[in-house]
């Protein structure tokens, strides 16, 4: 039929799902609650998000970004250096506004979460036990005190989005709270670890690079269940098992 647009599932998964329908995202997600961050988080934050056209329970309508996103989880990115360092001054910009005003995990339960999953990994076969012990004990860098700032919570590559050497939004808040900081610097990098110098360029700080590095063997050791529960496959190349292995030898 012509004039009618065609319907493009983004992602799905047993928790929610993202459909394009035009130039209009669905989001249908049957936890309200997250919902709720999403719209909150993008009220607040400093830095451009997509619009929000209208809401209804369960469902968020969001207006398309212009440009392409930064990357691909498991591809090289054909963004520019420039870009990257755009992303990296955006992500400082976020850190330095207002804390939202609810909390985000704290330290004591990331630890607890993490043991939980090495040894569900290591019990189960998912690993070799030699791998996850090993990027446990790199995990421990992050394992610290930190001072919380307005944390994204899952700002991969492919929730920012960019025209030429700018940033034109970022997506999906539905996992934003007071965190680390350095959290967020290693989920843009995680699997991009050339771009993380010209990160680090854009953000403008001193970062402790042992802790990034640490925080690329703790989420991944966390999203390997994640990923085989909802139907991906964490052992994709540039995937979190890759990141493992890479983590592992040096």
């Amino acid at each position: 039929m012509a004039g009618v647009d065609e319907v493009e599932v983004v992602v799905a998964h047993h928790e929610r799902a993202t459909l394009r329908v035009g130039d209009v995202f669905l989001k249908v997600d049957g936890d309200q609650a997250r919902l709720d961050v999403e719209v909150a988080a993008m009220g607040m934050v400093p830095i451009p998000t997509a619009e929000v056209l209208w809401r209804k329970p369960s469902v968020l309508a969001l207006a398309s970004l212009p440009g392409v996103a930064l990357g691909r989880p498991g591809q090289p990115s054909t963004a520019s250096s420039a870009a990257w360092v755009a992303a990296g001054a955006a992500v400082r910009m976020l850190h330095d506004g207002p804390l939202p005003p609810w909390p985000g995990r704290s330290l004591e339960e990331t630890v607890v979460e993490l043991d939980g999953e090495c040894e569900w990994l290591m019990t189960n076969g998912v690993l070799p036990v030699d791998l996850v012990t090993r990027n446990r004990r790199v995990a421990e860098a992050a394992l610290r005190p930190w001072t919380p700032v307005f944390t994204h919570g899952d700002l991969q590559v492919a929730h920012v989005f960019v025209d030429g050497d700018e940033v034109t939004g970022v997506l999906d808040w539905s996992e934003a709270g007071r965190g680390d900081g350095l959290f967020d610097l290693a989920t843009l990098t995680l699997g991009h670890p050339e771009h993380l110098g010209d990160v680090i360029t854009g953000y403008g700080a001193d970062v402790d690079l042992e802790v990034i590095r640490a925080w690329w063997s703790l989420r991944s050791l966390l999203g390997v269940r994640w990923l085989v529960e909802h139907g991906f496959d964490p052992t994709a190349p540039g995937g979190e098992v890759d990141v493992l292995r890479t983590q592992a030898m040096n």
